[in-house]
């Protein structure tokens, strides 16, 4: 997400269009916040589990920063400076407002998966650990930012975005885990209900 929040608006205008940024921004914030709303709806639920939404958000967040890579490729690009958004910004603008609304999914959700899986005598210091690197990597990113295309970029997020999906089920996976083995230490022959 930081390095997004860095690169929307030279992938929305790459000759220099004229974008309405607030606007565009404003749409951002919409979509966050629905992502948000539909994020309490299915926490207040006792399924799907958040491990098991969360794996879905990342696919979507990954696909939605991938369309900027497909639209390069597929749509032709502008040669006029200046002029309005362009088709192939029209498509990248509705693939980050989708990203914006898996956004707002993603913190509440992370919360939740905070406070059952970190302690809270060390969560603090163990989630400043883990942004260490997150703040290095951004650094260089933007550091970088004229080394290297946009598209290599946005398919680095979308590449981290689909291992974060993987880990998320590695996640789940191992939460279920003990659920099975109290279950099949309760009556070892009976089987396990599916959810």
């Amino acid at each position: 997400m930081y390095t997004f929040v860095f690169l929307w608006t030279p992938a929305l205008s790459p000759n220099d269009e004229e974008i309405p940024h607030g606007f565009i921004f404003a749409t951002f914030m919409l979509a966050s916040m629905l992502g948000s709303s539909l994020a309490s709806r299915l926490m207040a639920r006792s399924a799907p589990r958040v491990e098991s939404y969360m794996q879905i958000v990342f696919v979507i967040s990954s696909a939605s920063l991938l369309l900027p890579i497909i639209t390069n490729f597929l749509v032709a690009p502008s040669k006029v400076k200046g002029g309005s958004i362009s088709l192939a910004g029209c498509l990248q603008l509705l693939s980050f407002c989708t990203f914006e609304a898996c956004v707002g999914i993603f913190w509440p959700s992370i919360m939740k998966m905070r406070s059952q899986y970190i302690p809270e005598e060390a969560r603090s210091t163990i989630m400043n650990f883990f942004r260490i690197p997150l703040n290095i990597f951004v650094c260089i990113v933007l550091y970088n930012v004229d080394a290297f295309p946009i598209t290599i970029m946005f398919g680095m997020c979308s590449i981290f975005l689909f291992v974060a999906s993987i880990l998320q089920r590695r996640l789940m996976a191992i939460s279920d885990k003990p659920k099975m083995e109290s279950w099949t230490a309760m009556d070892p022959e009976a089987e396990p209900l599916n959810d």
